[in-house]
């Protein structure tokens, strides 16, 4: 994959898919043992980490306890010989980008974890390299404060202009941060694109999956009559997802995925919009209101699961796994005005435009070829679709067939 110069990209995936590693191979930091890293159009596979001109934020601060904000902001200007006046500077400027100005004779110890992080970051920041990597930066922050410094790092980002790859395993601060997404797993590139076309067109079950908070639900169908069977009811199939599935040979047994947000109230849906999908019942189990929505979850009783191996690892990434959830359960979330109350039977309304539908053998999104683009199918399982272009089977933990997408002409991308 090509990052352009200035771009804001995201690595996500689960535990252990190689999101460190590979961040820590741009730095230097891992030996890539076959294929090329380019910086600038320049191959640096061989350049130690202090020749690649990169500066990298850690999760863990990684400040001397025994420095103050100031010198520990300016420690790597003073280890390159810089001079004195340069360094004070570049220590102020950045510490105006940051709001760190009247922490600057502190040391760590009697600062906030928010502000540690901002010196860790000022301390990238000084050093003005062609690109930022971050490794989980605000993971160790708790929740207010992290969404606080998402909107930081998001405005610091646009201010200076410099590239940043941003490693994270919270998929809402991809969503929210990036220009593009680089979803992994197990080593490989499933999918790169922007946080909309990841989240409106996931290419494999995997990233349907992943992308979105609360998650897809997935519910075996099977096609008859012209209908998918679900055990939510029969939804229609329109003539062109119907020549997709057909076309994709997946077989008569599918995997139907909809989004919480694509169900609603029974009683709150008009005349109009009611043809476009079907109503059910169902026997609300839990009911959560967030004040501007609420989440219900029911069960669906269903003889067959669904079962895949993408679904398996996100469940257990998820710790469902381990915790015994059932795969079973359905989240909806609805308006705020519903009447719908927790332990009762409660009639809701899903939109049948707005369902996924992949192949249980493959994981592909078969209903992309419903859209009539022509970029049905551009992964499989295990292999890379790519935003702007494809590629075969990139793998990125240091293994063989390496492949890339061209990048924008004119670009000073770190491929």
């Amino acid at each position: 994959m090509d990052i352009a110069d200035g771009e804001f990209v995201i690595l996500v995936g689960p535990s252990g898919c190689g999101k460190s590693t590979t961040l820590n191979m741009i730095a230097g930091l891992e030996d890539i043992t076959e294929g090329e890293l380019r910086i600038g159009g320049q191959v640096v596979n061989q350049k130690a980490p202090k020749d690649r001109d990169i500066a990298m934020v850690f999760q863990s601060y990684a400040l001397y306890p025994h420095m103050t904000v100031r010198e520990n902001m300016g420690f790597a200007l003073k280890l390159a010989k810089t001079p004195q006046a340069t360094i004070d500077e570049k220590v102020n400027e950045a510490a105006r980008v940051l709001d760190l100005t009247q922490h600057l004779d502190r040391k760590p110890a009697n600062l906030s974890g928010g502000q540690r992080q901002r010196v860790a970051m000022g301390r990238a920041i000084v050093r003005d390299p062609s690109a930022f990597l971050m490794d989980e930066p605000l993971s160790n922050l708790d929740a207010k404060l992290r969404v606080q410094m998402r909107t930081e790092v998001s405005r610091i980002q646009r201010r200076l202009g410099t590239t940043m790859v941003y490693v994270t395993h919270d998929q809402v601060e991809a969503l929210t941060l990036g220009d593009r997404i680089a979803v992994m797993r197990t080593g490989r590139l499933q999918q790169v694109g922007s946080p909309k076309e990841l989240y409106e067109r996931p290419e494999n079950l995997f990233v349907a999956g992943f992308i979105g908070s609360p998650a897809m639900n997935f519910l075996p169908a099977t096609l008859e009559e012209g209908k998918l069977r679900t055990p939510l009811g029969d939804l229609p199939v329109s003539d062109q997802l119907r020549r997709a599935l057909e076309g994709a040979q997946a077989g008569r047994t599918v995997i139907v995925g909809v989004r919480p947000e694509n169900f609603e109230d029974a009683a709150l849906v008009s005349a109009d919009a009611r043809p476009n999908g079907i109503t059910f019942r169902a026997s609300i189990d839990v009911l959560e209101s967030l004040g501007s929505d609420v989440f219900v979850y029911f069960t669906k009783d269903i003889e067959q699961g669904v079962n895949a191996a993408e679904l398996e690892e996100l469940a257990r990434d998820s710790g469902r796994a381990d915790t015994g959830g059932s795969g079973d359960t359905v989240v909806a979330r609805l308006d705020a005005a519903t009447g719908v109350r927790e332990g009762q039977d409660a009639e809701l309304w899903v939109d049948a435009r707005a369902i996924h539908v992949f192949d249980p053998a493959t994981g592909r999104n078969i209903s992309l070829g419903a859209d009539g683009d022509g970029r049905a199918g551009t992964a499989t399982a295990g292999g890379t679709g790519m935003a702007g272009g494809t590629a075969s089977g990139t793998d990125v933990s240091g293994g063989a067939e390496t492949g890339r997408a061209a990048g924008a002409a004119g670009d000073t991308p770190v491929t």
